[in-house]
């Protein structure tokens, strides 16, 4: 399946990240918005992100370390829309600069906020009008 997803993540206090080569970065405590799309194999993409026990590759890998994934929201498609969806959710969240955007014009794929419901709800406005599902992770 080919698509694009959010990942829903807690973070449980505030702490200073090395991020891969993108640096040190200061994250607070609360709730991020991850946007990723998987042009090949959404499932293993989505399941990759689960894993705990992984090679660190990705921007997201290093966040992960110490958050969780609390639900991932997806949607097959044939094209790429995490940069659209990406945008959207810019328009009400603050963007972590230069997150998971390296291979893109984006400012960011990754954007915070205190509010769960209001980050969950955001996210799903993205998706207007294609099928979604949507898994709790514990």
């Amino acid at each position: 399946m080919k698509g694009s997803y959010i990942l829903i993540i807690e973070l449980p206090r505030d702490m200073e990240i090395q991020i891969g080569k993108l640096g040190r970065i200061k994250f607070q405590k609360g709730f991020y918005a991850y946007v990723g799309s998987a042009m090949n194999n959404l499932e293993k993409r989505i399941e990759r992100h689960i894993r705990k026990e992984k090679k660190l590759f990705w921007h997201i890998d290093y966040l992960l370390e110490n958050a969780h994934v609390r639900e991932i929201i997806y949607t097959e498609s044939s094209k790429r829309e995490e940069c659209k969806l990406a945008k959207n959710l810019e328009k009400y969240f603050n963007p972590v600069r230069g997150f998971g955007s390296s291979d893109c014009k984006c400012n960011s794929h990754l954007f915070f906020s205190n509010n769960l419901e209001d980050l969950r709800s955001k996210a799903l406005m993205g998706f207007k009008g294609k099928i979604l599902r949507k898994n709790l992770v514990y």
